[in-house]
C-alpha cells in the first residue's frame, strides 16, 4: 500500500501497512490534514481539526517502531469524534454556540482515550445537531452537514459529521452518539456501518448528555472489519458511568453456523418507501429469511421514546434555555422548553410501557437471532427540506427520520447498520437488531450480507467528483 493508496482503505488495512513499514505516521497525517483541508468545506463534516495533537502522535509512533517496540493495533489509523466528545485542550461544543466559550476539555473521553490507546491518531472534532437532538445535522451555527454521495442532500444526524467524515474518506473510523437513532440515520443516508450497541455496552464518560435513559455511544467505518475492530477497541467496563455495565469483553470476529433471521413487518413496512422496503426484503433474501414477525406496539415504543427524550432532554436544558433562549437552535430549543414542562405522570407511564414492551419483545428473540428492519423511512431528504412524504403522507422531515429506530432504542437493543444502495444509486441502510448483549450476532449478519456484496460502502460521487 502506498500513502495514496491509503485513501479510502480501511483501518486494519491501515494498520497492517503501517506495521509493516509501508508509510510513516507523519506522512499518513499530513495527507490525511491535507485532504481535510482540501475538500472539507464542500462536506462541512469537520467543526475542529487537531492538527498539532495528530502530527505530535504520529512523531510519536514513528519513534515507537523505530525502537522495535510492539505497536498497538491500530497503530496510525486516523480517526475523529462527534464535537460532544470530550478532546483534551479542545472545547465540547455539542453543536452549540452556546458553549463556545467554556473551557477547553482537561482530558479526552473515555472512547477517544481507548482509541488513542489502540494506536489511533486524533485529527478532528465532528459536526452535529444542537445538542443531539435532530436528524438532518442542518445545524444553523456551523452550519449543514451535506451528504457526500449528493451534496445537495442531508447527511443525517445527530451525528452527520461522523458518518459524513467516513463516507467521504477523511478518516477511516468516527464515534458517534444514538439515543434516538443518531448512528443509524446517518449511517444509513451517507451509506457507510455504524453500530448502536447494548445500553450501557460501552462508556458514556466525557460526553455532553442528552437523555441519559436512552443515550448510546456507536461508531462509523467503511466495512464490518474495521468496525470490528473499533468496537472492541472501546469495550470497557466503566465504574464511572453508572449505565456502563460490568459485562466481559464481547469480540465481533465471524462465527460459524446457521442465524435464525426474521423480518420486521407491521409498523416497519407501514412507515417504509419503497427503496427502505426493498432493502429489508433484498438483506433477507441474502440472509435466507423467509419469516416475517411484527415488534408488538411499535408505535407506542415510539411514542414513549419521545416523551421520555422531550421530557429528559428538557430537564437537563432548562436552566440553558433561560439564559440564553434566543442563542440557542430555533429548531429544538422550543421541543427542549415544551418537553420540561410535560406531566410527571406521561412519563412515568411512557416508563411502564417501555417495560413491558421490553420483556414482549425480548420473547421475539427466543426465537430469532437477528430482527432486519429499515434503518430510515427514505432515502437523504434534501437539505433544507420541512417535509417527506412516506406510502402518501407527509411527514416532517426532523421528527420522523428516526421513526424506524426510535422504538429500537427505546429498548436499548443493539443494532448493526449496514449500507445498501436503492436502484437511484443513493445510500439505504437496514438495521440488523439482535437481543441485549448480543452484538456478535448482529456483526456475523451484517459480515454475510458484505461477503454476499449485497451491503458495502459504495465510493460517494463527492470522491469521483474530486478525484
Amino acid at each position: 500500500m502506498t500513502i495514496n493508496d491509503a485513501f479510502p482503505a480501511g483501518a486494519v488495512a491501515i494498520a497492517r501497512a503501517y506495521a509493516e513499514g509501508a508509510f510513516s505516521a507523519r506522512e499518513l497525517i499530513e495527507t490525511t490534514l491535507a485532504r481535510i483541508d482540501t475538500f472539507n468545506a464542500q462536506i462541512n463534516a469537520f467543526t475542529t481539526i487537531t492538527r498539532e495533537r495528530a502530527l505530535d502522535e504520529a512523531t510519536a509512533l514513528d519513534a515507537r517502531r523505530a525502537s522495535g517496540a510492539a505497536l498497538p493495533p491500530l497503530a496510525g489509523v486516523p480517526f475523529a469524534a462527534k464535537n460532544l466528545f470530550d478532546i483534551a485542550g479542545v472545547t465540547t461544543i455539542a453543536g452549540s454556540r452556546v458553549l463556545a466559550n467554556a473551557a477547553p476539555a482537561a482530558a479526552d473521553a473515555t472512547l477517544v482515550k481507548r482509541l488513542a490507546d489502540h494506536g489511533a491518531i486524533m485529527v478532528g472534532a465532528l459536526n452535529m445537531d444542537e445538542f443531539a437532538y435532530g436528524f438532518t445535522t442542518e445545524n444553523s451555527h456551523a452550519g449543514p452537514c451535506r451528504n457526500p454521495h449528493d451534496l445537495t442532500r442531508s447527511a443525517g444526524g445527530s451525528s452527520g459529521g461522523s458518518a459524513a467524515a467516513v463516507a467521504a474518506g477523511f478518516v477511516p473510523l468516527t464515534l458517534g452518539s444514538d439515543t434516538n437513532g443518531s448512528v443509524r440515520v446517518p449511517a444509513s443516508l451517507c451509506g457507510v456501518f455504524g453500530v448502536k450497541p447494548t445500553y450501557g455496552r460501552l462508556s458514556r464518560r466525557g460526553t455532553y448528555p442528552f437523555v441519559a435513559s436512552l443515550d448510546h455511544m456507536g461508531a462509523f467505518a467503511r466495512s464490518v472489519e474495521d468496525l470490528g475492530a473499533v468496537y472492541e477497541a472501546l469495550q470497557f467496563a466503566d465504574p464511572l458511568d453508572m449505565a456502563c455495565a460490568q459485562r466481559e469483553f464481547e469480540p465481533a470476529r465471524a462465527m460459524s453456523g446457521t442465524l435464525r433471521v426474521a423480518r420486521l413487518t407491521g409498523y416497519f413496512d407501514d412507515y417504509a418507501n419503497d427503496d427502505a422496503r426493498n432493502a429489508s426484503l433484498t438483506a433477507s433474501a441474502a440472509l435466507d429469511a423467509t419469516d416475517t414477525v411484527e415488534y408488538p406496539d411499535a408505535d407506542a415504543a415510539r411514542g414513549a421514546a419521545f416523551l421520555i427524550t422531550a421530557a429528559e432532554g428538557g430537564q437537563l436544558h432548562m436552566k440553558d434555555l433561560r439564559a440564553h433562549y434566543d442563542e440557542r437552535e430555533p429548531l429544538s430549543r422550543d421541543r427542549l422548553m415544551a418537553g420540561a414542562l410535560l406531566p410527571a405522570a406521561w412519563i412515568i407511564q411512557a416508563q411502564r410501557v417501555r417495560a413491558s414492551l421490553r420483556r414482549r419483545v425480548l420473547e421475539l428473540f427466543e426465537r430469532y437471532d437477528v430482527l432486519i428492519a429499515p434503518a430510515t423511512p427514505v432515502v437523504a431528504p434534501r437539505i433544507g427540506d420541512e417535509f417527506m412524504e412516506v406510502r402518501g403522507e407527509r411527514m416532517a422531515v426532523r421528527a420522523s427520520l428516526g421513526m424506524l429506530t426510535q422504538p429500537i432504542s427505546c429498548l436499548g437493543l443493539p443494532v448493526v447498520t449496514a449500507p445498501m444502495r436503492t436502484e437511484a444509486g443513493l445510500p439505504m441502510g437496514v438495521q440488523l437488531i439482535a437481543a441485549p448483549w448480543r452484538e456478535d450476532l448482529a456483526f456475523e449478519a451484517a459480515r454475510r450480507l458484505e461477503q454476499a456484496g449485497v451491503a458495502g460502502c459504495a465510493t460517494p460521487r463527492f470522491a469521483e467528483e474530486t478525484a
